[in-house]
């Protein structure tokens, strides 16, 4: 995956500097040196920043990895999958190598129309994968199979 890099502008960390999107998205606000003065607002700029470049995704993403709605998969061949919860309680498959999701906005809004990057699905699995917020589960080549090729009913 190639590196996401944000300009950082704190001022407790002695000017602009360039950090990996998953160092900043890790800080919370309680770990952040400015949090006893600033509080929350430290985080505005991150914020901002996210949905600047996710548009409208960002805050149900972010509710999503809250909610731990997501799970990676990963068999003995090293082949991984993820599974999201969505907020209506319907389960998507998503192939972050490929930056594919099956839930209809992904379809409609990101191959369709071209208007977002990601749909939110995806954007909560690269959070996730970013703070350590992500289940992981092992499974076997089979199960792996049925994730993938799940029958109809």
């Amino acid at each position: 995956m190639k590196r996401q890099v944000l300009a950082c502008k704190c001022p407790c960390s002695g000017g602009p500097g360039i950090l990996e999107l998953s160092e900043i998205i890790r800080c919370s606000p309680a770990s952040h040196p400015c949090a006893p003065r600033r509080g929350l607002s430290a985080h505005l700029p991150l914020l901002s920043r996210l949905r600047f470049v996710f548009g409208t995704s960002v805050v149900p993403a972010l509710d999503l990895v809250d909610r731990q709605s997501v799970t990676r998969f990963v068999s003995p061949s090293g082949r991984t999958v993820y599974q999201v919860v969505g907020s209506s309680g319907k389960l998507y498959t998503c192939y972050a190598s490929c930056h594919f999701c099956s839930c209809p906005a992904f379809t409609f809004s990101v191959l369709r129309k071209g208007d977002n990057l990601v749909c939110k699905h995806l954007l909560a699995i690269y959070l996730s994968r970013a703070t350590g917020a992500c289940q992981e589960q092992s499974v076997s080549n089979q199960q792996l199979t049925a994730l993938l090729l799940p029958e109809e009913k």
